[in-house]
């Protein structure tokens, strides 16, 4: 049963505002500027709060269950963060007011521009870029200036391992370079000797995503890294994985040379949805000059008595602007707060808890599930939806079986790599009875697999709608459920 409209529960003369007397003279309006018969719903406060009320409980949130989405790290947001963000200082700041009038916003930009830059080992961190998506642009673009500027135009090429997140591809494609595909070795590392063929004066750079999609940390990443930069290439690193290296290694360190985090992933900002999102780059010490502006910077020291006074510097070669004004303010302030309540201890607390739980989850599901590459993983790990000896369920089969037992699917069918893959994502914040459950409800999906396949097929069962169609619905949109009568 869905939930009816607005308008199907409207009754003629219900009332849910009463206006005031008016305290000033009424006039006439014009008759073409009025309009005298308005078909608007008629409805009492009561069922305006229970329609829209009833409406958010059908939604799936990270407030009311367990979403092991992995590559997403859907993390519990803290509430504290909300309450940050909604501070009137500055929840009601403008980006065109005086600088003056902002400094603490920009403390709070440059601070955390500072913990970033403490947290990857990197020399420089921009904060504009509107998401992960843009920080991968960010990255790609940086490449491109940095061989164009020296005078490097036969470095056209883009190395991408099939291990990748899909976004790296489509990023270096609309950046202009060439994509090349590198294979996988059969324990899930970038596979050696395609990276060295592929090592020439045409190399401009790889994106590495460490740990990457199959949750797997490359036993090579120094190798493979000290491979491109001898050859004259950059590497740029996905952060989208962050979490599982939190606090343990710098990814500046082990030689990477740009990097974007993502703020509302790692650092527990609400995403999903289309956005809002954040993902600040960090580059080594000789990119700095190309980062996009402008970047918060101290314009004059401060004393004992006088703070430090803060503005904007734009870097000399920089690529120039990639969004209007200074990047998402709320999501910042909310990565901000997480950063400032968990401190340097606290963040390798939660890198070693979001291992430690997908590990333990891993060895559940691995007793029913075919697990592809069996190695330690990180904060994720990926498993085969379906069985050679069940071959009509698949992994949308599952998935779909897992809303019965009230849990969020996995994300399905990525890396495309692995055969019917299921990517399973805990994180750091959900409890062991969850992970138990959770780890139960597979169990059982695994066995009303080979007795009843037929169950997996028509689910789920409980869902306010029954199985779609994902793609028709992708490909013909109705955003409108309800029509006038003339």
């Amino acid at each position: 049963m869905t939930e009816k409209t607005i308008y199907e529960l409207s009754q003629p003369g219900r009332r849910g505002v009463a206006f005031p007397e008016s305290d000033v003279p009424t006039a006439d309006l014009p008759d073409n500027f009025a309009r005298h018969s308005l078909n608007l719903p008629e409805l009492s406060e009561l069922d305006v709060i229970r329609h829209f009320t009833n409406i958010s409980k059908l939604n799936y949130s990270i407030d009311g269950g367990f979403y092991p989405l992995g590559s997403c790290t859907m993390k519990y947001n803290p509430k504290i963060n909300e309450a940050a963000a909604r501070i009137p200082g500055f929840a009601h700041t403008h980006p065109l007011q005086p600088i003056v009038s902002v400094q603490g916003n920009l403390y709070v930009m440059y601070q955390l521009q500072e913990w970033m830059q403490a947290l990857s080992g990197f020399h420089r961190v921009c904060l504009t870029p509107a998401a992960g998506a843009q920080g991968e642009l960010v990255g790609a673009l940086i490449i491109k200036k940095y061989h164009d500027v020296n005078q490097n135009h036969k470095r056209v090429k883009i190395l991408i391992p099939d291990s990748a997140h899909g976004t790296n591809p489509a990023t270096s494609s609309m950046s202009g370079f060439e994509v090349v595909s590198l294979p996988s070795d059969d324990r899930g590392n970038v596979d050696l000797e395609a990276l060295k063929a592929e090592c020439d004066d045409t190399l401009a750079g790889l994106m590495l995503t460490n740990p990457n999609t199959l949750g797997l940390f490359d036993e090579n990443v120094e190798e493979v890294i000290n491979m491109v930069h001898e050859a004259g290439g950059l590497v740029y690193g996905d952060g989208a994985n962050l979490n599982a290296l939190l606090g343990i290694i710098r990814p500046g360190d082990v030689g990477f040379d740009i990097m974007h985090f993502n703020l509302h992933k790692t650092f527990s900002t609400p995403h999903g949805g289309g956005g809002p999102g954040s993902g600040p780059v960090g580059v080594s010490e000789y990119l700095a000059e190309y980062l996009p502006s402008p970047i918060v910077t101290v314009i004059e020291e401060g004393d004992e008595e006088t703070p430090p006074f803060f503005g904007f510097y734009h870097p000399e070669n920089s690529i120039g602007r990639m969004k209007t004004f200074y990047g998402h303010f709320g999501v910042i302030l909310r990565a901000y707060t997480y950063i400032a309540m968990h401190g340097a201890k606290g963040l390798r607390n939660i890198g070693e808890k979001a291992v430690l739980n997908a590990n333990y989850l891993m060895a559940k599901v691995k007793e029913d599930y075919v697990l592809p590459y069996d190695r330690t993983c990180m904060h994720e790990f990926v498993v085969e939806g379906a069985w050679d000896d069940v071959p009509d369920v698949h992994a949308l089969d599952i998935s779909k079986r897992l809303m019965d037992y009230g849990f969020h699917p996995p994300t399905n069918y990525f890396p495309l790599i692995v055969h019917e893959a299921l990517m399973i994502e805990p994180t750091e914040t959900e409890s062991k009875q969850t992970l138990d459950a959770f780890a139960d409800a597979m169990k059982a999906i695994a066995k009303e697999a080979r007795e009843n396949p037929e169950l997996l097929q028509k689910a789920p069962f409980t869902t306010p709608l029954r199985r779609c169609d994902e793609v028709k619905a992708a490909r013909d949109l109705v955003l409108c459920c309800w029509i006038p009568e003339d």
